[in-house]
C-alpha cells in the first residue's frame, strides 16, 4: 500500500479538485437534467486519462479505468433538488461561498461531494499500481427521487456490467455506513361524488373519506417494525391532491401519497396491509390503496419502468468491504470511528437491497444539511475522500 504516495499526490493537486467542485457545484443540475455537468465531468476524466469516458443510455456519465476481472463501482448521484424560494438563500446557491474551510452550495453535500475524490482518487490508484487486476468505474448519475433507477439501468441496460463491489458517495461525516431503512410509496385514491357546496347534501365528499385514514396513519408508527441496527419503521402522509369542479363544490376524488419506510423485518405486502386495514368497513368499495411505479422518461427520453418499492438493506461489521473500508479509514489517518448507516436512502436500496452486490457508503457531508439552503461541505474532508477512494480497491480482501 502506498498511503504516503497517494497522500502527496492529493497535496499536490489539491487546488485542482477544489475547483473541480466547485465548477460542478455552479453548473445547475436539478430535476435530472445532468447533462451539462456530466460534460464537465467527462471532461475532468479525460484530462486525467481514463480508458472510456461516455453518457450511457439513460444520460448517466461512465468513466472507465482498467479491464480486470474485479470489477468495482463508484456511484455518486450527480443531480439535485432545486433551491425553493430563492429569498431564503443568504448567497447564490450555484456560486456558493466559502467559509471556514466550508463550502456552501446547492448540491455541496447532496451529492457532488463525493464526484472530485472519486475521479481523482481512481486516477491516482492508477497512477500508483493500485488497481491492478480491477475495473474501476466512476458512475455519476441522477434520478435520487427514485432511488436505484440509474443503477438498475448500469447493471440490466448499459453498459450491462454488474459489479463485484459498489461504494456510494452520499454524504456519512467520512465514516463507513453499511445499510439504511427500505421505503415503499403508495397513494390512497377515495372516490366520491361532486355536488354544489349549497346542496351538499346530494354529495359524497371524497375528503372525508381519507380522514380515519390520516388519522390512522398518524396514530400507526408505534406500532411498526423495530431493528436493532437500521431503527424503527416510519410512515407519513407526504402529500395529498384533491379533485373537485371548483372550490364551490364537493370533491369527487382525493388522493394522499404516503412514505413509508421499512426496516427489516417487515414485507412490502405487510407494510402495504397495515394501510389496507386503516379503511373503514364502510368506505371499502370506494377508497384504494395502491404502490407506485416510476416511469418517467430521462432528459435523453430513455425510459426504463420500476415500482417504487425499495428494500432495505445491511452488512455485518465482519463483511469484507464492510472490513476494507474501515481499513482504509484507519491507513489514511482518520480516527477510529464505528461503521454507521443513512437515515435516508440511497441507491444501495438497488445494489445491495435488489441486486445482493456488495456495497458500503463513503462520503464527506453531513446528511443533514442535505435538500436545505446551508447545504455545505468540508473542502477538508472532500479533498481528504480522495485518499480513500484511491487506497480503497488495494485492500479488499
Amino acid at each position: 500500500m502506498k498511503v504516503n504516495e497517494i497522500q502527496t499526490k492529493v497535496a499536490a493537486h489539491k487546488d485542482d479538485i477544489i475547483k473541480f467542485m466547485r465548477e460542478i457545484c455552479a453548473i445547475p443540475s436539478m430535476d435530472s437534467q445532468i447533462g451539462p455537468v456530466g460534460e464537465r465531468i467527462a471532461t475532468e476524466m479525460r484530462k486525467l486519462g481514463f480508458d472510456e469516458v461516455r453518457f450511457d443510455k439513460m444520460g448517466n456519465i461512465l468513466g472507465r479505468i482498467g479491464n480486470g476481472k474485479r470489477v468495482i463501482v463508484y456511484d455518486s448521484h450527480i443531480d439535485t433538488v432545486g433551491v425553493g424560494d430563492r429569498s431564503e438563500w443568504e448567497w447564490d446557491p450555484f456560486e456558493g461561498k466559502v467559509e471556514d474551510g466550508i463550502l456552501y452550495a446547492r448540491g455541496a453535500c447532496d451529492e457532488k461531494n463525493s464526484t472530485p475524490g472519486m475521479v481523482y482518487g481512481l486516477a491516482f490508484a492508477r497512477d500508483l499500481g493500485l488497481l491492478e487486476g480491477w475495473t474501476a468505474w466512476y458512475f455519476g448519475n441522477m434520478e435520487e427521487w427514485c432511488d436505484g433507477i440509474a443503477p438498475n439501468t448500469f447493471v440490466e441496460v448499459d453498459p450491462g456490467i454488474r459489479p463485484d463491489f459498489v461504494v456510494i458517495g452520499e454524504p456519512t461525516k467520512m465514516n463507513v455506513y453499511r445499510g439504511h431503512k427500505g421505503r415503499l410509496e403508495m397513494k390512497v385514491t377515495a372516490k366520491g361524488k361532486s355536488a354544489h357546496a349549497a346542496s351538499n347534501h346530494l354529495g359524497d365528499n371524497a375528503i372525508y373519506k381519507l380522514l380515519p385514514i390520516i388519522a390512522g396513519i398518524r396514530d400507526l408508527e408505534p406500532k411498526l417494525g423495530d431493528h436493532p441496527f437500521l431503527g424503527h419503521g416510519k410512515i407519513t402522509v407526504s402529500d395529498m391532491k384533491v379533485q373537485t369542479p371548483s372550490i364551490n363544490a364537493v370533491p369527487d376524488e382525493a388522493v394522499i401519497f404516503i412514505d413509508r419506510r421499512m426496516t427489516f423485518g417487515e414485507s412490502k405486502e405487510q407494510v402495504k396491509q397495515q394501510v389496507e386495514d386503516l379503511i373503514p368497513a364502510e368506505f371499502k368499495d370506494s377508497v384504494k390503496v395502491e404502490e407506485l411505479f416510476y416511469d418517467d422518461p430521462s432528459y435523453t427520453g430513455f425510459v426504463f419502468p420500476v415500482d417504487k418499492y425499495f428494500p432495505a438493506w445491511a452488512y455485518e461489521e465482519t463483511h469484507p468491504l464492510v472490513e476494507a473500508g474501515q481499513k482504509a479509514r484507519v491507513a489514511i489517518g482518520l480516527p477510529d470511528a464505528p461503521s454507521g448507516k443513512w437515515a435516508f436512502s440511497t441507491n444501495g436500496i438497488y445494489w445491495a437491497g435488489k441486486a445482493g452486490i456488495a456495497a458500503i457508503g463513503f462520503g464527506p457531508g453531513d446528511e443533514e444539511t442535505a435538500h436545505t439552503v446551508r447545504d455545505s461541505v468540508s473542502l477538508a474532508d472532500m479533498v481528504k475522500a480522495t485518499e480513500f477512494y484511491a487506497v480503497l480497491p488495494s485492500l479488499i480482501a
